[in-house]
């Protein structure tokens, strides 16, 4: 009942998208959530498609007042870890542009070409109070982790490149109303680590481990190099230029990486890595991330949690 009188409120809030985001409202009398504070009987002004204030008393003249007596009014939410506008039915190989089998093109990869503003995903989440999402690419440890696949077991691939690859791509952000919905492509590298990454290393935690390090040498040795590499004249590399060229921002921590993981001591050795290679990185899922709450805290390593996964799916 909870949620749905959330729900409520947060499709009252979204009266306002598309055309009418530009016009000048008041939404009136009903429950504010500002995410710091509860205000009750609220009063939420918009114009010209901004929020201008938030508080409590009557609509100011000549606004279009929406009445939310009963209901929930909150700010936008924010998806992460999603698939809007990238896949429309999971079971549809052909209508899913969120992963990609290319051994040449792995830490590359950007979904941000392959999204679909008229994807009927996108009013269904509106419907629900989200504005907003971070669309992530799927890989071996997507949905909990399962990983049943021996493809999804790393081996040399074609020209040399590890097969599959470690990274599963560049996220994006968009907004969930117009023909343009891209916010900002490219925000953050994704890849997956525990029981899944170990499988795409070979089948050890610890050999995931020792090849993303030598992953992050031959990225920066890359970056040094770029004119020798150009004149073959530098060894060989495991990653194509493509993947080279999109791990220099996470090599030199200016793109963070989204870790999939979430067995606590996996966390723990997530932290040391990021410590040790100097990177930013934000925990996807963190499932036992309680266990280790403050060291995660410690670290300022954000998390993005996932709370409908209330039933274990695999041995983590």
């Amino acid at each position: 009942m909870r949620i749905q009188t959330l729900l409520a409120g947060a499709v009252a809030a979204l009266a306002l998208a598309g055309p009418a985001l530009a016009q000048d409202v008041a939404i009136t009398g009903g429950q504010v959530l500002t995410g710091t504070s509860v205000i009750e009987n609220g009063t939420v002004v918009i114009r010209n498609g901004k929020i201008v204030s938030v508080g409590t008393g009557a609509a100011p003249a000549g606004l279009r007042v929406i009445d939310a007596r009963g209901k929930i009014v909150t700010p936008g939410f924010v998806a992460v870890d999603s698939g809007l506008a990238g896949t429309e039915v999971g079971s549809v190989r052909g209508s899913n542009d969120l992963s990609n089998n290319a051994n040449t093109l792995t830490a590359a990869f950007d979904l941000s070409y392959g999204l679909d503003p008229w994807s009927f995903t996108l009013p269904t989440a509106r419907l629900g109070g989200v504005t907003r999402a971070v669309v992530t690419p799927q890989h071996a440890g997507s949905g909990g982790g399962h990983s049943h696949d021996d493809s999804d077991f790393a081996g040399a691939g074609h020209g040399g490149y590890q097969s599959p690859g470690l990274f599963a791509g560049q996220a994006a952000v968009i907004k969930l109303g117009g023909a343009d919905i891209l916010v900002k492509p490219r925000v953050a590298m994704v890849a997956p680590f525990g029981e899944a990454g170990k499988g795409v290393a070979g089948g050890a935690r610890g050999a995931e481990f020792v090849l993303f390090k030598e992953t992050m040498a031959e990225t920066r040795l890359y970056a040094r190099n770029k004119a020798a590499y150009d004149r073959a004249a530098l060894r060989d590399l495991s990653l194509s230029r493509a993947d080279l060229e999109a791990l220099i921002p996470v090599a030199n921590g200016s793109m963070p990486l989204i870790v999939t993981v979430n067995r606590a001591s996996d966390i723990q050795q997530v932290l040391r890595l990021a410590r040790e290679e100097g990177i930013k990185i934000i925990l996807d899922g963190a499932a036992e991330g309680w266990l280790v709450a403050d060291e995660i805290a410690a670290a300022n390593v954000p998390v993005l949690l996932h709370p409908i996964t209330n039933l274990p799916s695999n041995f983590e």
